[in-house]
């Protein structure tokens, strides 16, 4: 019975000598926190997506305060968080940076495009492409596999009825976590207050082009001849506009002959500018 209580004894004393030794090795070993991160979370919207490069609101928090990030990394908060960061770190922001959304840069859907076979294989844009260049003729085209929709964490795309994805602006936050997605580079973000846009990432030869899609850019330079401002060079037979110089005056996108060039929001006002 003793040695019962001995026992008892020798491990109730052990653990009070464990515990002190923890508690003192807590206080001497604790990292402080400083308390911005706090303050930078909870102005952060939450939504631990990762589009800014760190891992999730935590990451970033961290990263501003010690001078990694920018207060204006979080794509999803825009202005307002940023400006809340700002005011946190004692900092200035500059409120006028341009808020963006993503769009797809590629209009060959199953109307418009050629397929070369039928493809049954892994729902994956990338190892669609792998397969020989993928089932579409062009090869820079998009795929429709929807490798874009499931990066999105904020419901803004979808695959539409022709095989192209499809950006909702009103739930698009500009994370560019589809961008990152995409293997073909076909999404892009473009300034809120950019009108036009070449829909087209092919740098095939116009032959080439025409055999594999119906509104694919040929290269032949008509828009950039037109082009009142000289906003547009072809480069490697493909339009590309300058967003800066561009006026949106409409004028290429009712010259071009295969239709690549279009407003980014076909409304009645920019269907008005081109008659």
């Amino acid at each position: 019975m003793n040695l019962v209580w001995v026992a008892i004894v020798l491990l109730g004393a052990m653990g009070l000598i464990f515990g002190w030794i923890l508690a003192f090795a807590s206080k001497k070993l604790a990292v402080e926190s400083d308390p911005r991160i706090g303050e930078i979370i909870g102005a952060l919207p939450g939504a631990n997506c990762g589009a800014c490069g760190y891992p999730g609101c935590s990451g970033l928090a961290e990263a501003v305060v010690n001078g990694v990030a920018p207060v204006g990394a979080c794509p999803v908060g825009k202005a307002r968080v940023a400006a809340e960061i700002a005011a946190i770190m004692g900092v200035e922001f500059d409120s006028n940076a341009k808020p963006q959304h993503a769009r797809v840069v590629c209009q060959g859907g199953k109307a418009e495009r050629v397929d070369r076979f039928y493809y049954m294989g892994l729902a994956d844009c990338a190892a669609a492409g792998m397969l020989n260049g993928g089932p579409k003729v062009c090869e820079y085209g998009c795929l429709g596999l929807g490798n874009c929709v499931r990066a999105c964490m904020f419901d803004a795309l979808k695959i539409n009825d022709n095989g192209l994805p499809e950006v909702n602006p009103k739930r698009c936050t500009g994370c560019g976590a589809c961008v990152k997605a995409c293997p073909r580079g076909l999404m892009k973000l473009i300034d809120e207050d950019q009108q036009v846009l070449v829909l087209c990432k092919s740098r095939s030869k116009g032959p080439e082009v025409r055999k594999a899609c119906k509104v694919g850019c040929i290269g032949c330079g008509i828009c950039a001849k037109n082009c009142p401002e000289q906003a547009i060079t072809v480069t490697d037979y493909l339009a590309e506009i300058n967003p800066e110089k561009c006026t949106a005056c409409g004028i290429c996108v009712e010259k071009c002959p295969m239709k690549t060039i279009k407003f980014v929001q076909e409304d009645g006002i920019t269907k008005a500018k081109v008659g």
